[in-house]
């Protein structure tokens, strides 16, 4: 008690708490400090921890997806580029086949169109050796005829005819040439 008195008689300072309170105080922050340490102190940690891999994770996650998009980018950019360098050379092959191909058609139109001038030529051959053996075969009748006439007897016979014939149409060539050669 007689630190009571002693207490009660002295002036109070009210910064400074009396010693049974502050060691009261003082031992309930020891508890409690004790309890806040033992118990929470490691969640709080354990969560710390947590949210810090996370974190890290994340970043590490997204770091690997952009290093992944980068790689995906080069291979876009290598396929397309791959792709206009085929586009280029199927257009070029493209080209060259439609060129070969013009060549192709114009050589067989060349080629027909020889084959139908030939054709024509032998026909006009064929017509007019046709046409000069029905000319020859007239003109010897008509001369057959005309020479009859004038000789006053026939020349029925076919060894004659085909002689008289032969000479007349002989002269008659060898006036044409000397005509046409004289020009």
């Amino acid at each position: 008690m007689n630190l009571l008195v002693l207490a009660a008689e002295e002036p109070q300072n009210p910064l400074v708490p009396p010693i049974p309170e502050l060691v009261i105080g003082l031992i309930a922050f020891v508890i409690v400090f004790g309890f806040l340490a033992k118990k929470l102190l490691p969640n709080i940690n354990k969560v710390l921890d947590e949210r810090r891999e996370a974190i890290e994770g994340g970043i590490e996650k997204a770091e690997a997806a952009q290093t992944e998009a980068q790689s995906v980018l080069e291979q876009y950019k290598a396929q397309l580029a791959e792709a206009r360098h085929e586009a280029a050379r199927l257009r070029q092959e493209a080209l060259e086949q439609g060129t070969a191909l013009k060549e192709e058609l114009r050589a067989e139109g060349q080629r027909q169109r020889e084959e139908i001038i030939a054709a024509g030529h032998t026909q006009i051959e064929a017509d007019r050796k046709a046409a000069s053996h029905a000319l020859r075969q007239d003109v010897g009748k008509l001369a057959t005829d005309l020479a009859g006439k004038l000789v006053g007897e026939s020349l029925e016979d076919p060894a004659l005819q085909s002689r008289t014939i032969d000479r007349f149409l002989s002269e008659l060539e060898e006036k044409a040439a000397s005509n046409g050669a004289a020009r």
